[in-house]
């Protein structure tokens, strides 16, 4: 038989996959190492068990105790998983732009979790940082693992997560590209395959807001600005980082991370967070620096599935204005000719012959809707007003509605192409977009031609 004595020995030993319709232009070989397959769902859980047991080992935590952290999530998974398991008990705390997902997993595993402001300097009593320690100091046996500080962190992923890949490549690794928060996971595995080929380049993916990028190159200390990317980035310098495994480290934004989180589940089928979509931006930049013998990682730190109310909810990436509504054909055509006529052209159905003809070379347009009120009522085209005055030029006096035909035929501004197409091939000179009370635009053949021809 073959088995595990706890879920805490299944983790680790993730799979590396190739990424082959997003990075199908790149010309050297590029693995996802999938860090959601860990059984917490994300990196996190190789240094959950690492920290409590040094801890242990130390004395720092006694049975019956209390693990306090602050965390983006995915560590307190990890420590909840190590709290269930070992009997302790864990409170957490997070910052409020975390997804709910992440809150509701956390209280599924019995821990307590305090939500905190998000937009506060880390020295603020009221951030996560700080409200950890208060909680610390008021709760008697408990440790505050700290992550942020703790070398059990970075030593967790020297230990195992460098090693696999170098045993996952065969020792081929050119190329590792990490995600950087507490900087654990780049620093411990950095520093072991370094340790094997000091020509490695470990690059660092830090989010437009984050210090950590300017602090690498210039020691400065930045103020940081709010960012939605969730679990990497940082508005201090943790001391869990190992800036000296590290060659480099590129920014990244918003969108482009979540936009890319969205193709990696709808071209790859991996389901992942913001930091995964952001290791990936930075991964296909990188790429167009390498060639066919190198072989790049790139870590995909946690599941998607915490992140169905953000990353992966559409209502929520167009609220935030990464993902653009589609435009209807119709709105498309309609901003087209904005262009050059400006708005819908009516003439009210009071007005003399006259006016119409006038308007009708005014605005270069072949026919008008009739409007009284306000209200659609008819339509002039311009060969039935030609013939009318041919036959009749006093007409030019009279009152449009001795020449108005019916309506032009109204569609609503969400309809298909398909149907102003076949109204157009009935005979039908033109269609309204709108309702009978407002009208968007209105569509003839030449409009809808000029349209496909765009596309082509």
């Amino acid at each position: 038989m073959r088995y595990f004595e706890s879920i805490l020995d299944t983790i680790g030993n993730t799979p590396l996959v190739k990424l082959p319709k997003i990075m199908a232009d790149a010309r050297c070989l590029v693995l996802a190492k999938l860090e959601m397959m860990n059984p917490g769902g994300s990196v996190k859980d190789r240094i959950g068990e690492k920290m409590i047991e040094e801890a242990e080992a130390k004395g720092l935590l006694k049975p019956g105790g209390t693990i306090i952290e602050p965390t983006s999530g995915n560590t307190g998974l990890g420590l909840a998983m190590v709290a269930a398991i070992k009997g302790y008990r864990a409170v957490f705390t997070m910052p409020d732009k975390m997804s709910r997902e992440k809150i509701d997993l956390l209280k599924a595993l019995g821990a307590r979790v305090v939500v905190t402001p998000t937009a506060v300097p880390p020295d603020h009593p009221e951030s996560y940082y700080r409200v950890a320690e208060r909680i610390h100091k008021e709760t008697p046996n408990s440790i505050l693992p700290n992550q942020y500080a703790n070398q059990a962190n970075p030593q967790a992923h020297y230990e195992t997560t460098g090693p696999e890949i170098w045993r996952d490549t065969d020792g081929t690794v050119t190329c590792f590209v990490c995600g950087m928060g507490t900087g654990g996971t780049i620093s411990g595995a950095g520093k072991y395959l370094k340790e094997k080929n000091r020509n490695v380049r470990v690059i660092g993916v830090d989010p437009l807001g984050s210090i950590l990028k300017d602090y690498f190159y210039k020691k400065e200390i930045i103020k940081a600005h709010t960012y939605k990317i969730e679990g990497i980035g940082e508005d201090f310098v943790p001391e869990s980082t190992w800036f000296d495994s590290i060659d480099e480290i590129v920014k990244v934004g918003d969108k482009e991370a979540y936009l890319m989180t969205r193709r990696l589940a709808r071209e790859e089928g991996i389901l992942a967070g913001s930091s995964s979509g952001a290791a990936v931006v930075a991964a296909r930049q990188i790429a167009e620096t390498l060639g066919p013998h190198d072989v790049m990682v790139v870590l995909l730190p946690d599941t998607g599935e915490r992140y169905l109310s953000k990353a992966h909810n559409e209502e929520w990436l167009k609220e935030q204005g990464y993902l653009e509504e589609p435009v209807a054909p119709l709105m498309a055509i309609l901003r087209a000719k904005e262009r050059t006529i400006p708005g819908v052209i009516t003439i009210d159905i009071a007005a003399k012959v006259r006016e119409a003809a006038d308007m009708m070379r005014q605005y270069n347009v072949s026919q008008l809707p009739v409007l009284d009120t306000g209200i659609l009522i008819g339509s002039l085209r311009e060969e039935v007003l030609m013939k009318a005055l041919l036959e009749n030029p006093k007409m030019y006096d009279d009152y449009v509605a001795k020449v108005m035909e019916k309506p032009f035929p109204i569609v609503e501004p969400g309809a298909d192409l398909d149907q102003v197409y076949k109204l157009l091939l009935r005979g039908s000179p033109a269609v309204i977009v709108g309702k009978e009370n407002r009208l968007e635009g209105i569509i003839t053949r030449i409009d809808v031609i000029e349209y496909l021809a765009g596309r082509a």
